[in-house]
C-alpha cells in the first residue's frame, strides 16, 4: 500500500505535465488534469502547443526551429559525457592502482574542491573564458567541466575491485599502461560506466546557468535556456513551455531505460568497494 501511494505521488506531476501539454490556454487555467468528457473537444485538447513550439522563429543567426535547440543539447550532452567518462575513469584508475608521492594530499584537495559551490566560481570562470576568446563557443561549456572530481572518486571505488594480478599479468604480456586501463580495467567496471554516463548526461542536459552566460547567439542556445524564454518577463506561454518540457524529458528517459541495470548495479558496486 505504501509503495502504491508513493508511486501515485511520484507519477502525479508527470501525469499533470502530459495532460497540460495538450491543453489550450483556457483549459490549462481551469482544469488541473483533463477536462470532463463533456468538455473534451478539438478546441480544449489539441497539438497547438507543439505546433507553436516548432514554428519557425527569427534570430540574429537567421530562422531557427525548436529541433535546432534539441540538437544543440544532444551534441553538448553527448560530447560532455564522452569526455568526462574518458578523463574521470582514467583519473579514477590512477588513484586506485598507482602509488605516488602526495597522493593522499591530492585526494584531500580534490575532495575539498567539491565543497566549493559552482556559482562562486562563475565570475573568475567568465573572466578566463573571455580572455581565452571562447565566448559564444561550445568550448566554454565543454572544457571547464571536462573532468568530474565526483566521477573520479566513483571510478576509484570501482577500480579498487579490479584484481592487481590481472593488471600485472597484462604488463607481463607486454600490454601498455593505456591498454591495461582500456582493455582490462574498463570492461570490469562497465556498471559504473553506465551509471556515470547517465549522471553526466543529465548534468549537461539540464545545465542552465553556463549556456545562459557564455552563449550569446540564439541559434546556439540549449533547451533549458530556450524553454525559460516562454515564461519570462515578456511572455507567459505556459502551454508551450510545458509541451517543450515534455519533449525535453524524452532523451534522458530513453537513456535511463537503456542503462537502468548498469545504473543500479554501478551505484551499488561503488558503495561497497574499498
Amino acid at each position: 500500500m505504501a509503495l502504491a501511494l508513493a508511486a501515485v505521488v511520484m507519477l502525479a506531476p508527470f501525469y499533470w505535465l502530459v495532460c497540460s501539454a495538450f491543453k489550450d490556454r483556457d483549459a490549462l487555467m481551469v482544469y488541473m488534469f483533463l477536462p470532463p468528457l463533456s468538455e473534451i473537444s478539438e478546441k480544449t485538447i489539441n497539438l497547438g502547443n507543439f505546433r507553436e513550439l516548432f514554428r519557425e522563429k527569427e534570430s540574429l543567426a537567421g530562422a531557427v526551429r525548436f529541433y535546432q535547440y534539441i540538437l544543440n543539447s544532444l551534441f553538448l550532452a553527448s560530447a560532455a559525457t564522452i569526455v568526462q567518462l574518458f578523463l574521470s575513469s582514467m583519473g579514477g584508475y590512477a588513484l586506485a592502482k598507482y602509488e605516488f608521492r602526495g597522493k593522499r594530499a591530492l585526494m584531500l584537495f580534490m575532495l575539498g574542491s567539491m565543497m566549493i559551490p559552482g556559482i562562486i566560481l562563475l565570475a573568475p570562470l567568465y573572466e578566463e573564458i573571455y580572455h581565452l576568446g571562447w565566448m559564444d563557443s561550445y568550448l566554454a561549456l565543454l572544457v571547464p567541466g571536462s573532468v568530474s572530481v565526483f566521477g573520479m572518486f566513483l571510478f576509484r571505488q570501482a577500480m579498487l575491485g579490479v584484481p592487481d594480478d590481472l593488471i600485472e599479468a597484462g604488463r607481463v604480456d607486454g600490454a601498455s599502461e593505456f591498454g591495461i586501463y582500456f582493455w582490462l580495467a574498463m570492461p570490469l567496471v562497465r556498471p559504473m560506466s553506465g551509471a556515470f554516463c547517465l549522471m553526466a548526461f543529465l548534468g549537461s542536459w539540464n545545465s542552465f546557468i553556463a549556456p545562459n552566460v557564455f552563449i550569446q547567439t540564439q541559434a546556439k542556445l540549449t533547451l533549458p535556456v530556450i524553454l525559460n524564454l516562454y515564461i519570462g518577463e515578456y511572455a507567459q506561454q505556459y502551454g508551450v513551455f510545458l509541451a517543450g518540457t515534455l519533449l525535453a524529458i524524452v532523451p534522458p528517459a530513453i537513456l535511463f531505460f537503456a542503462l537502468q541495470k548498469e545504473f543500479v548495479s554501478g551505484l551499488t558496486s561503488g558503495a561497497i568497494k574499498g
